[in-house]
């Protein structure tokens, strides 16, 4: 089933930007952004953190009817909210029991969106793959879970292609130097939805 994903992925993402250059102009704008905006789906699995009270904090999927259970004040709608919206609602019903909380909700892993909720990684690499996103992953934890580059692999051309409202941008990642160098300026968070291409080289 992933392998579909994967093929599907990459091939709408390529065919877009199959006549754009990579952008060097930069990295990519944060993935904090995407995540942020991201309305949570049923079977999500969210992580709610308050900050000095651990005994508080869950790590829970979305249950069918769009709730999360929150210690102290019970069920949360999550489904259909960003986790902003939905931390803004735990702290301000939490306040009624702990003194100024601060709370954050994290998506450690999106599953109600099938494609949205996965970076594919094609090419010259071990296990061209189709992985789950987490919060945080960046091109070096993907390309990890790939099983890195094959020893036919041009790392230095590598690309990231990212879709927006508008259109697909590609940006230029240096995995070699990541790689071999712990260079990690072009290591950048990946977003629900990037492609990962790492070209053979010419030989």
């Amino acid at each position: 089933m992933h392998s579909g994903f994967l093929a599907t992925a990459a091939a709408l993402l390529l065919a877009a930007c199959a006549t754009t250059a990579p952008d060097d102009a930069g990295p990519p704008p944060t993935a904090a952004s995407a995540v942020d905006a991201y309305h949570i789906g049923v079977d999500d699995m969210v992580q709610v953190s308050v900050w000095q009270n651990p005994d508080l904090g869950i790590t829970a999927p979305v249950r069918p009817d769009g709730m999360i259970s929150v210690p102290l004040i019970g069920d949360v709608q999550a489904g259909g909210r960003t986790p902003p919206e939905v931390a803004k609602d735990i702290q301000t019903r939490l306040a009624a029991y702990v003194l100024e909380p601060r709370v954050s909700v994290i998506l450690t892993e999106l599953r109600s969106h099938e494609y949205l909720s996965r970076v594919s990684i094609t090419g010259a690499v071990t296990n061209p793959v189709s992985i789950p996103y987490r919060q945080g992953m960046t091109v070096l934890d993907a390309v990890l879970a790939a099983g890195g580059v094959t020893e036919f692999a041009a790392p230095d051309r590598s690309s990231l292609h990212r879709k927006s409202d508008t259109d697909v941008r590609s940006y230029s990642l240096r995995l070699d130097r990541i790689l071999k160098q712990g260079d990690l300026s072009t290591n950048y968070k990946v977003a629900p939805g990037d492609v990962i291409t790492v070209p053979e080289r010419i030989l």
